[in-house]
Order: C-alpha cells, then sequence, then structure tokens
C-alpha cells in the first residue's frame, strides 16, 4: 500500500474499468480491487505521471494546469470513395450500386432478421448521465446532427435510457458509444454461435484465388425490429434519443449480425465463402471459377442492399489478409504485425 505494507486482505482479488471525472476531464482507468482501508480509491504514479498534474502541498489538492481549448478527435463513419469504382475490375462494374456513393447514406430496410431485444424481469435499466468536457460536448453535438440527418436516431420519449460516453481508440481518435450495460443484463441472450477461426480457415486449403470483401456500415446494416426501438434509447446532455439501426453495444448484435449474413450466403458457405460478421471472403480454385463466384456474391449484395468500400475491398489475388492471419494460395502465415506485438509485449 502507501506506506509500504501488504493489502489488508493479503491479495489483490480483481481488476475493473471504471470511468470518473477529475478537475472538469472524463477518463477511464484500470482499478485493481483491494482493501484500500478508508479510500475509495487510489489514483497511484502511474496516473500521476501520465496526467502531470499540479500539487498544492500545502492545501493537500491536486489539479490541472490551465491549457488551451480541448478538442476531440472522434472517430467518424467512412466516407464515400472519391471515385467508388477505383480498384473494382471492369468485368464488376455492373454491381456499381454496392460500390456507389448514391447509397451511402440511406438508412436499411426493414427484413426478416431486425434485432428485437426482449427483456427479462427483474433489475434496474437506467444509468445516470455521465459528465462531458466541453470539446467532448460539442462533438457529441455534432455527432447527433449527423445521426439525426442520416435517419439513424430520433427523439424519443422512453421511460428508459443509456448514457453515451467517449471510448478511446488505438489511433488517438474517440469512438462515442451508449452504455448499454444495464440493458444487456436484462437482456434475455441469443446464443447463436459466431464461426469458429480456425474452421473458416480450414476451408480455404487447396484455394488459389481469392477476394476479400468489407461490408460497410457493419451492425447498422440492421433494422430494430418495430416495437424494440424505445429499449434502445440513451439520454445526452442534449436530450433523449432512440436507435432506428442495431448499433455496437447491444449485447445479441453480434449474434444477431451472423444469423443475418449466414442466412443470406446459406448455399455459399463453406463452398466459396466465408463470413465472420462484417468480413467476407471468397475462395476458388482458378480464376474463371472465381470470377462466377464474385458475381454470386456481389449479385446477392446489391438484391439485398448491402453495400461495400472498394477502397477497402481485395480482388482476384493470391494473398490476402483476413482475422489477423495471412491466408496464401500455399498455406497461411500470420500477421507480421501481431507477430511484433506478441514479441514486444512486457515481461511481467
Amino acid at each position: 500500500m502507501l506506506d509500504g505494507l501488504s493489502p489488508q486482505a493479503g491479495k489483490i482479488w480483481k481488476k475493473a474499468n471504471l470511468t470518473f471525472s477529475f478537475d472538469n476531464k472524463t477518463m477511464t482507468k484500470t482499478f485493481l480491487i483491494c482493501n484500500t482501508g478508508s479510500h475509495a480509491a487510489i489514483l497511484g504514479l502511474k496516473w500521476l505521471d501520465a496526467h502531470n498534474p499540479e500539487i498544492d502541498w500545502n492545501a493537500q489538492t491536486l489539479y490541472f494546469p490551465h491549457t488551451p481549448p480541448e478538442h476531440v478527435t472522434i472517430a467518424k463513419e467512412e466516407e464515400a470513395d472519391k471515385n467508388p469504382l477505383e480498384g473494382v475490375p471492369p468485368k464488376y462494374h455492373q454491381y456499381a450500386k454496392v460500390f456507389g456513393e448514391e447509397e451511402f447514406n440511406k438508412l436499411p430496410p426493414h427484413r426478416h432478421y431486425d434485432i428485437g431485444i426482449e427483456l427479462t424481469e427483474e433489475g434496474p435499466l437506467n444509468l445516470p448521465l455521465y459528465s462531458m468536457t466541453n470539446a467532448e460536448s460539442a462533438t457529441l453535438k455534432d455527432w447527433l446532427r449527423d445521426k439525426l440527418k442520416a435517419g439513424k436516431i430520433r427523439p424519443s420519449k422512453s421511460s428508459i435510457s443509456s448514457p453515451v460516453m467517449f471510448v478511446p481508440k488505438k489511433d488517438g481518435s474517440c469512438c462515442l458509444v451508449v452504455d448499454y450495460r444495464r440493458l444487456n443484463n436484462r437482456t434475455k441472450k441469443n446464443i447463436y454461435p459466431l464461426p469458429c477461426p480456425d474452421n473458416l480457415m480450414a476451408q480455404l486449403r487447396g484455394a488459389k484465388v481469392f477476394t476479400k470483401l468489407d461490408l460497410r456500415w457493419g451492425y447498422n446494416n440492421v433494422r430494430v425490429k418495430e416495437g424494440n426501438k424505445w429499449k434502445t434509447a440513451f439520454h445526452t446532455k442534449y436530450g433523449l434519443y432512440k436507435s432506428l439501426v442495431m448499433t455496437f453495444g447491444l449485447t445479441n448484435a453480434p449474434a444477431a449480425f451472423q444469423h443475418f449474413m449466414n442466412k443470406l450466403f446459406k448455399d455459399l458457405l463453406d463452398v466459396c465463402v466465408i463470413i465472420y460478421l462484417d468480413d467476407i471472403l471468397i475462395y476458388s480454385k482458378d480464376d474463371v471459377t472465381h470470377t462466377q463466384h464474385v458475381h454470386e456474391v456481389l449479385q446477392r449484395l446489391m438484391e439485398n442492399q448491402l453495400f461495400c468500400k472498394a477502397s477497402k475491398c481485395t480482388f482476384h489475388v493470391t494473398s490476402v489478409e483476413y482475422l489477423g492471419i495471412i491466408v496464401l494460395d500455399k498455406g497461411f502465415s500470420l500477421d507480421k504485425l501481431k507477430i511484433q506485438a506478441i514479441q514486444e509485449w512486457p515481461m511481467l
């Protein structure tokens, strides 16, 4: 502990990620759970080193020095390509709609696979509003404006709601997410399985040609079932809103999306297509057959109003990265960046 003695309970029990505010700054940190006596929480040397607050030893207070106005860089949704068909082989230009800009901001249609949220009987649903800095508030306001314009959210009068918060990403930007933890705790779970990566890779043995398609919007391609939108409600300092599309953070989103994709490509799975959520890989033993397979997949995407971002797709290659594995016409190898990350992992 701070006095050099061992924790009173004798050991660290667990870890927890907590979001808290200090001097008008909101941050999320990992705390070790143990008996800290009369202290609710302790911010140690690592936190002091990372944030370098001013310390008033006489008043025994900490504060952050005045800094210029903060800016929050939010992870933006993909923008349309300036040339939607750039990189797409001419023989697939008949599916221009799949890559086209005119469809980019349209709301997806209702389908049989719209996600529902079935609640259990017991447990709280609401969480309090999280505090935000001025910069985060300004970014939130822009995010709400864009989502309303795209028709993905609407004002709500729901009796339940979840708060929003910013979560940092590796590239330094922030992702604005809804904290659906209490809603998820009371949601009956969809146990539809996600594919086992090992089984997916096994299907690729003997394949020589590959095409990878990046499905745009991810979970947002699935609508929320009628009568369930009120359960997705989230509150902000600027009002209460509900989501019309399935969002990241809903406990059943991965299962619902995988079910949707598996049903859509049921007859092609393990024949010429493997799918893990929104990552589609088409594989064939020769180029002529591969062209037929790609036509079939693109036709199905177009018929079901699903779209791809051409700049993130790869056509007719003999080597491609899929789920962190380099797939070759002669076998597999691990992504070099992931190997490097493991090699550089600090020793405990």
